[in-house]
């Protein structure tokens, strides 16, 4: 079987871009190294027709399509698992930018493009892409949207899903489903885009979409202000809004320890105030409108704060380099916790209200379940996504730490749960997170997802394993 569907696939895309063996290998990493994915082969369609046609001959012979655009995602979502039947359909060649409706403000691009990439093209149009992740040079459209990730500035333009108004999928069964209208209204049925956002290739292949644009940014303020606890964070984020006239575009809680690993591993962080500040928050405001007001609203915000004995410490950007020194700082923490060695993550979310609680709930109780653990957590307050991780005790054996993640997830879950809030805020379910799913979605939930997987993959045939687990038993 396996010549067959090797020899069907050259046939589509050319030999040269049917990758097996050791030219398959940078396909085959997963990035936090919880899986080690094993693939048939790796096919490098040019375009959206022979994505279409690669789905359609692995049809033919049995096999499973495991999209994949930048593989920098952190859940296992593009780890396939099975050598002899999973083929990984790589979207990296379709990377063009197919244009720009300046009138319209929007962007059409394909899945394979860069993060930054789609920026650029932006910005050469006069135009701001706001969507911003920490990686947006290595990731890729196709997983932004698969993910519906959310990033660095959520709090004002919302996740993936909000600035999408349309998509290009190729079906399971191989067809086109071409919706690139670039529409702002459309009430001529059910939102289908919205359906295939977030959906990690488990019930179609997006190609391209169509997204919205915003006015370019022509002044902006960043500060960081040190605290003495995630409540006064939140006080202070509403006071920021307010003030700036809802033009609050960053809002980044971190932890005294997420700050100190970045002070010893990374070049060019260091602690930021003559003393160390138990929390620090990073706000950001922006806006397209001419002036310098932002910079007085932020003056006169933080007067306030200071007046009220809500702020201890604040440093405000005197200028761009000072303001991506700070940004810097927050941008540094997930490669300091690498450097660390071993950590247990969660990506958590809450009503804004609650984060100061589930934090006051949170942190003794994985102190209690892991004596010694050093929590750092850090993370998109503004709107209510945490990044609730936990570094191993000082000195330990990392193997030793990580067999402690099911217990960890159990304890930090649990709380999540029981506040109303999410275990997957913005990085997806993938493979690693299929168990979570089972055991905390509602019955009905649950049920509804599973009835969409199989009304509109009915074969199981895309990423299967990831999301929701067909096979698992009722």
């Amino acid at each position: 079987m396996a010549a067959r569907i090797l020899e069907a696939l050259a046939g589509v895309v050319g030999a040269d871009e049917v990758l097996t063996g050791d030219a398959a290998q940078p396909y085959l990493q997963e990035w936090r190294g919880a899986f080690q994915p094993r693939a048939l082969a790796v096919v490098r369609p040019a375009d959206t027709a022979m994505v279409a046609a690669v789905v359609r001959a692995c049809i033919d012979a049995d096999c499973a399509i495991v999209a994949q655009s930048g593989n920098t995602g952190l859940v296992g979502g593009c780890a396939a698992d099975d050598a002899r039947r999973h083929v990984i359909l790589s979207l990296e060649r379709l990377s063009a930018v197919r244009g720009i409706d300046v009138d319209n403000a929007t962007l059409t691009v394909e899945a394979g493009c860069t993060l930054a990439d789609a920026q650029r093209a932006a910005a050469d149009a006069g135009l701001y892409f706001p969507l911003t992740l920490a990686s947006r040079e290595r990731c890729r459209i196709g997983g932004n949207l698969a993910t519906n990730a959310g990033g660095l500035n959520v709090v004002h333009y919302g996740n993936t899903r909000d600035l999408v108004l349309g998509l290009e999928v190729v079906t399971a069964d191989g067809r086109v489903w071409d919706n690139l209208t670039g529409l702002r209204k459309d009430n001529s049925g059910f939102d289908l885009n919205d359906l295939f956002v977030g959906s990690e290739g488990a019930l179609g292949i997006i190609t391209a979409a169509v997204f919205k644009l915003h006015s370019p940014i022509v002044q902006q303020s960043v500060a960081l202000f040190g605290l003495d606890t995630p409540a006064q964070a939140v006080g202070v984020q509403r006071r920021l809004t307010a003030a700036s006239g809802h033009n609050l575009t960053g809002c980044e809680l971190m932890s005294r320890q997420a700050v100190a690993l970045a002070c010893a591993h990374i070049e060019g962080c260091a602690e930021p105030f003559e003393a160390a500040c138990d929390w620090y928050l990073l706000v950001e405001l922006a806006s397209s409108a001419s002036g310098d007001w932002l910079a007085a609203a932020l003056g006169g915000a933080i007067a306030d704060l200071r007046a009220e004995g809500i702020v201890r410490s604040v440093r405000v950007a005197a200028d761009a380099a000072g303001a991506r020194d700070i940004w810097h700082l927050r941008e540094s923490l997930p490669p300091a916790q690498v450097a660390e060695g071993a950590s247990i993550k969660h990506d958590i979310s809450l009503p804004v209200s609650r984060l100061p609680a589930f934090l006051d709930r949170a942190l003794p109780a994985v102190r209690e379940a892991l004596p010694g653990v050093r929590p750092c957590p850090f993370g998109h307050v503004g709107d209510g996504n945490l990044h609730f991780n936990l570094s191993k005790p000082a000195g330990s054996d990392d193997a030793a730490f990580l067999s402690e993640t099911a217990r960890a997830n159990a304890v930090v879950h649990d709380i999540v749960a029981e506040m109303g809030g999410s275990f997957a805020a913005e990085h997806g379910i993938g493979r690693l997170k299929v168990a979570a799913l089972a055991r905390y979605k509602q019955p009905v939930e649950r049920d509804m997802l599973i009835a969409i997987k199989r009304a509109l993959d009915p074969d199981n045939r895309l990423n299967p394993g990831a999301v929701v687990d067909l096979d698992a038993p009722s």
